[in-house]
């Protein structure tokens, strides 16, 4: 996994412009059973592909926390809300709370989440390849390519499959 993780960057940069260009088409006339196909094609590589294997996304990059996601996660840790954002969060210049570091700071040393019960939304649905809609979050999928294994394979297999 190292391995794969440490060409990861930059296999996505080669195929950038490439996917670029695709998800450009694919929401000009996205197909009707898109979601469906996504679906699919989420779900045959998350068979192959745990993410204990890996956990890059908690090692590199940290979700954003919204207001539920604060409540759930303080009541949890037995914290009073602004305790949690004073101890583990940040606004960031979206206005956005998000972690104070990364990696995350509840990612344990066997890439186990310590709060995955009460996980942040944005964690629960990374890397948002089977998303209703998927053709409108192409810039974030894109960036997850080189972030994520699996959604670098599921974009490539999009290509296959999916013609635009």
């Amino acid at each position: 996994m190292q391995e794969i993780l440490k060409e990861l960057p930059g296999k996505a940069k080669d195929k950038q412009k490439e996917n670029k260009k695709f998800f450009s088409k694919l929401k000009k006339r996205p197909p009707k059973d898109l979601d469906v196909k996504m679906q699919q094609m989420h779900e045959e590589e998350f068979a192959r592909t745990n993410c204990l294997d890996c956990a890059n996304c908690c090692k590199t990059t940290g979700p954003l926390f919204t207001n539920k996601d604060i409540e759930r996660i303080s009541k949890f840790l037995k914290l009073k809300p602004q305790q949690f954002i004073d101890q583990y969060l940040r606004v960031d210049e979206d206005k956005d709370y998000v972690l104070q570091n990364v990696p995350c700071t509840f990612l344990g040393n066997d890439n186990y989440c310590l709060i995955y019960d009460v996980r942040p939304k944005a964690c629960r649905e990374y890397p948002h390849t089977d998303r209703k809609d998927f053709h409108k979050i192409s810039n974030l999928t894109i960036k997850n390519t080189a972030i994520c294994p699996a959604a670098f394979n599921i974009v490539e297999e999009m290509k296959r499959r999916i013609k635009v």
